[in-house]
């Protein structure tokens, strides 16, 4: 039987003064209107909550126990609201965020440092994984906010971070001519060491290939960007890498870059949000500071 929230209020403030006319004070409300309240609570509920007399009224044996149930439930709702209410003005709750590891090492780290030093009562969670996955968890409620490659999906709301360039890299003694500009036709004839079949970027690679009817048969297929250049720079063949994310290797000279004559497009790394889905106080607030660049 439903029975309006309100009672509930009236009915614990009568039970805790013991009497009709403080109750109705401590409410801003008529007595009448607390009598009717109380009345129409026992009339849903069946049973005599009060015995009255001349001093005022004093639970029966049923009110007694309705009241500790609600004493309990309405305090569980104070805190509730007490807790969304901090939870907007951002002192407690969580953030998740689904993201690669490379995209959290390479771009992430700084803002997740800043965010949390201003705001040290959310809890921060990353959930880590390729483009397909942290998407997928996203549109399940999983992750608040995902960071994946150019993703394509009206469902979403996408801001663009930074953009990524596909890249071809071998080992600085590795037996090629660093000045040659290869062809597709030339890049696919070397032991090609590229990302797993599941990773967006390799998908993205071997498609735009295949417009110029070249097909990427790798010897090496691999779940880690940095085993990529690993294994380049020993000397297992030539990696198809993201320029962005091998830049250390390539200053310190272990990799090298091969020349190309044809240009793969860039891609780009986007923030994305369900975009029917209002963002929690804490996601928006990562978001804005993503959005102005500034950690």
């Amino acid at each position: 039987m439903a029975v309006k929230l309100e009672l509930y209020r009236v009915f614990k403030e009568v039970a805790e003064t013991g009497n009709i006319s403080v109750a109705a004070k401590n409410l801003y409300i008529s007595q009448s209107a607390v009598s009717q309240s109380v009345k129409q609570l026992e009339n849903a509920l069946q049973a005599r909550l009060f015995a009255r007399s001349p001093r005022g009224v004093t639970l029966t044996g049923e009110g007694q126990m309705l009241y500790q149930y609600v004493r309990s439930a309405l305090g569980l709702i104070a805190t509730g609201e007490d807790k969304l209410s901090q939870a907007q003005q951002l002192l407690l709750g969580t953030l998740v965020i689904g993201a690669s590891d490379t995209v959290t090492s390479f771009f992430l780290t700084s803002y997740l440092d800043e965010f949390h030093r201003q705001h040290p009562g959310i809890r921060l969670k990353i959930v880590s994984g390729r483009s397909a996955k942290v998407l997928s968890l996203l549109k399940s409620g999983a992750v608040d906010i995902a960071f994946a490659s150019s993703p394509s999906d009206s469902a979403l709301e996408c801001w663009p971070c930074f953009a990524t360039h596909t890249a071809f890299v071998a080992g600085s003694s590795y037996p090629c001519d660093f000045g040659h500009r290869y062809t597709r036709q030339e890049i696919a004839a070397f032991p090609l060491i590229l990302l797993e079949r599941k990773a967006s970027s390799r998908v993205f690679l071997e498609q735009e290939f295949l417009k110029s009817g070249v097909s990427l048969t790798p010897e090496i297929e691999l779940s880690s960007r940095q085993l990529l250049v690993s294994l380049a720079k020993i000397g297992l063949g030539v990696a198809g890498v993201t320029l962005e994310f091998v830049q250390d290797a390539l200053e310190s000279g272990d990799i090298r870059l091969l020349k190309t004559d044809f240009e793969i497009p860039k891609r780009s790394v986007d923030m994305c949000t369900l975009r029917d889905v209002a963002p929690t106080a804490a996601a928006s607030a990562f978001m804005e500071m993503v959005r102005r660049g500034h950690v």
